[in-house]
């Protein structure tokens, strides 16, 4: 029987990257850019994530009794819910306004990322069901032993749902707009699985998207400082746009590039040569994710080809089986991405409080079912596809 030990640290810095990725992504197992320690240190090294923006690092480590790392997971105390995609701001409230204190909170999650994946890194071998058991019962033990409120999966793999439950994690479901690769040789195989009426209205979203505009898609070496510069100013225009706050710096681009080059897709939309627009996308091995867009100036359906048809026609090029999005969309329905659940699992230490948030996600996930069940029904396919 191995003997296993935990270690909570609070800087990725602390572990060695292949020991890390060995856990995250291992061969075998479909690599997400996302749980790299190349892309979770970025974070940290760029002060994205820190005490100061209210992600505390508190990674969960499980080694053998050689001090080989067998598994892990991301982990944050959280002073607050931004930038999780996963709301939770009404449990704080409701809790609160009730005497309690809600924040700090533990979260396992991608930092700003509402990307599904992995959360227990297990490195495989035989002792990876107890790794991974491991990995819950220190997170759960870190609140408890601190009077925290809260253990919180966000993004959550559906098939760990059920292991969740037994240990007394509360189920909660969104959904999310997904393209999906039926081994299309082109965007015209795509547009043929289409009613001739969406069909149509596509290919006329695409011409006049392109009017007057230039599309390039940049990857590794073709992707320099100066895309980065005129990216980080279409990102920043997005977030004042939209009343918020960008999670990320310029220098956290530049050291994503430094390190994750191949596995970053940058569409930039240029009129007479000068960048107007551009979206932000990871691959991974079976997905391309579509993360941050922004633009400068505007033109008609420019959001929908740098951001979904750009990313159809890369996908397709590499063969990848899917595009994800990001969060939200139904816009994205009439553009051939169609509804998929997601999954999150909570653990809630008062049982008073526990109770009502049950009920509420019972009555939640219903009607997240209904939702998708309905949207099914709208999509642009042809009734035989």
């Amino acid at each position: 029987m191995t003997c296993l030990s935990s270690q909570i640290i609070h800087t990725l810095s602390d572990v060695l990257p292949e020991a890390w990725d060995a856990c995250a992504n291992p061969d075998g197992q479909a690599y997400d850019p996302f749980l790299s320690w190349a892309f979770l240190q970025a974070l940290e090294e760029t002060e994205a994530v820190s005490r100061e923006t209210g992600w505390l690092p508190h990674h969960v480590l499980i080694r053998d009794e050689t001090d080989a790392l067998l598994g892990a997971m991301p982990l944050y105390l959280k002073t607050h819910s931004q930038g999780e995609f996963v709301f939770d701001h009404g449990w704080a409230d409701a809790f609160e306004r009730a005497g309690g204190q809600y924040y700090p909170k533990l979260l396992s999650a991608v930092p700003f990322t509402p990307v599904t994946g992995r959360r227990r890194l297990v490195r495989p071998g035989p002792e990876a069901t107890d790794v991974g058991e491991a990995l819950i019962s220190t997170a759960v033990s870190l609140a408890e032993s601190n009077g925290l409120s809260s253990v919180h999966f966000n993004f959550w793999e559906d098939d760990e749902q059920e292991r969740l439950a037994n240990l007394g994690f509360l189920k909660r479901h969104d959904q999310q707009f997904h393209w999906f690769n039926d081994g299309y040789a082109s965007f015209d195989d795509f547009l043929g699985t289409l009613s001739s009426q969406k069909r149509k209205n596509l290919r006329k979203e695409r011409a006049k998207a392109q009017e007057g505009l230039m599309y390039r898609r940049l990857t590794g070496d073709d992707i320099k400082e100066h895309h980065l510069d005129v990216f980080y100013a279409f990102y920043m225009d997005t977030g004042a746009r939209k009343w918020g706050s960008p999670y990320l710096n310029r220098d956290t681009f530049s050291l994503l590039k430094e390190r994750l080059a191949d596995h970053m897709v940058i569409v930039m939309a240029e009129d007479d040569g000068a960048p107007i627009a551009g979206a932000l996308n990871f691959a991974g091995s079976e997905a391309l994710f579509g993360r941050y867009w922004g633009r400068l100036e505007d033109s008609p359906f420019l959001h929908f080809e740098t951001c979904y048809y750009q990313a159809i026609d890369h996908a397709i090029e590499l063969g990848l089986k899917k595009v994800e999005a990001g969060a939200q969309g139904g816009h994205k329905l009439a553009r051939g991405y169609v509804p998929v659940q997601t999954s999150s699992a909570h653990w809630i230490t008062h049982p008073g409080f526990r109770s009502a948030v049950e009920d509420y996600l019972d009555r939640e996930r219903d009607a997240v079912s209904q939702e998708i069940d309905y949207l099914k029904t709208r999509t642009p396919f042809r009734k035989e596809s």
